[in-house]
């Protein structure tokens, strides 16, 4: 697969500050990758891919969406939720990615789920943590997940955006408690 022609499509497809966003969650998730010996390759993709539905027609959106086995669930939700998804089936059509760990890094990359493989982990931590985020609490964020393992990480993450979720109000897709669940069980064994 040749990288820079996907680069050269989100940059056509997306605003400059979201293809920006793109570019540092992949390096984000690539040094992540590196530190907690995940393929380093396979991050890189997941990360240029994880937002590639993110700024398609709502429309567009919702036709491709019906393709997903899990339609019945995502249209339930706010469509903020369907790009991801959406991205993993259109990197899969349009780019040939094969490769199921990366696929299912696209598509949890706003949810989370219970069973997360590290790949998936190292992707959505990285779109939260990012260098170029700003909201409030993401400097503590950053310092608590320091040097911490990979479930820890993540630990941490899912907590903080569904706390997030909470205060706004939000509904919340079922995927990211089953999620949270996890992990606090894990923690709680420990």
């Amino acid at each position: 697969m040749d990288l820079q022609q996907v680069r050269n499509d989100l940059k056509q497809r997306l605003p400059q500050e979201r293809y920006e966003h793109v570019l540092r969650v992949t390096a984000t998730a690539v040094e992540l990758a590196k530190e907690v010996g995940v393929s380093v390759e396979k991050a890189e993709i997941a990360g240029l891919f994880h937002d590639y539905a993110k700024f398609m027609d709502k429309e567009e959106l919702h036709d491709l969406l019906k393709q997903d086995q899990e339609y019945d669930l995502y249209s339930q939700y706010h469509a903020e939720l369907w790009h991801a998804p959406v991205g993993a089936l259109l990197a899969k059509e349009r780019y040939g990615v094969e490769d199921e760990d990366v696929l299912q890094a696209i598509r949890f990359h706003t949810t989370g789920r219970a069973g997360m493989s590290p790949l998936e982990k190292v992707i959505y931590i990285a779109d939260l943590i990012e260098p170029g985020r700003k909201f409030p609490g993401i400097e503590d964020l950053r310092k608590r997940i320091n040097g911490q393992l990979l479930e820890d990480q993540m630990t941490e993450c899912i907590q903080h955006t569904l706390k997030f979720l909470v205060h706004q109000y939000a509904v919340i897709f079922p995927y990211s408690f089953d999620c949270y669940n996890e992990h606090v069980r894990r923690r709680k064994e420990q």
